[in-house]
């Protein structure tokens, strides 16, 4: 088990605390009550995740509490910036194959294909990514208050231990290129998953190439929405 995945699980004793506080008794809630305490849960676990990343295990358990109230007012916001940021990001990889979208819950993601971003087998950031992460990392530090999740998968072809630390060093590779052009390190969270969230069949050519990929998050915490 990853160090990563270590800090989360101590983290999520106190997550599953705050959730099921905010869960119990939804049955005997109004809709809205029953949607602020699933909020707070959601909130509580994405608090988790982001507070292992960047505090350990003690980060954990505080990103789970923080995350159960912005889960609660409503988790992240589409702000002005994100907007302004996400057609940034979509003219800037416009041509690549890197896909840029508003995920259900109000995150920027941007999705990393192999062939805009790493050689197979490979954790060195492609020419192509370069140009793209270079212009991400300005808009990134227009928008200092959002958190940023990299994630790196690979297809089913090798081993597990030749595959989950590629995905690792495919994530680290992009974070180590948008700190080098002034992100803050702290703001950005970093995880492997090897083949084991596939998007696609791993039995065709092109099914590989799609889960040979690396996601990107951005997110807005709701608190920050008033300033």
């Amino acid at each position: 088990m990853t160090n990563f995945n270590i800090q989360l699980t101590r983290g999520l004793t106190v997550t599953a605390l705050v959730a099921a506080v905010a869960l119990t008794g939804c049955a005997n809630m109004s809709e809205t009550q029953q949607g602020t305490a699933k909020g707070a849960g959601i909130g509580a676990v994405a608090g988790a995740l982001l507070g292992a990343a960047t505090g350990g295990s003690k980060g954990a358990a505080t990103g789970a509490v923080l995350g159960a109230g912005a889960g609660a007012v409503g988790g992240y916001v589409w702000s002005n910036k994100m907007q302004e940021q996400k057609k940034q990001m979509e003219a800037a990889t416009a041509g690549t194959g890197i896909g840029v979208s508003q995920t259900s819950d109000n995150r920027l993601k941007l999705d990393v294909p192999a062939d805009a971003g790493f050689a197979t087998g490979r954790s060195t950031v492609s020419p192509t990514l370069q140009n793209v992460l270079s212009q991400f990392a300005g808009t990134l530090n227009a928008n200092p208050v959002t958190a940023v999740a990299i994630v790196g998968h690979t297809d089913s072809t090798g081993s597990d231990a030749v595959n989950n630390p590629l995905s690792f060093d495919r994530a680290n590779a992009t974070r180590d290129y948008l700190v080098a052009r002034g992100v803050s390190a702290t703001r950005i969270a970093t995880d492997g998953r090897g083949s084991h969230q596939p998007i696609a069949d791993n039995s065709t050519a092109q099914g590989r190439a799609a889960n040979r990929r690396v996601e990107i998050y951005v997110a807005e915490p709701a608190q920050t929405a008033a300033r």
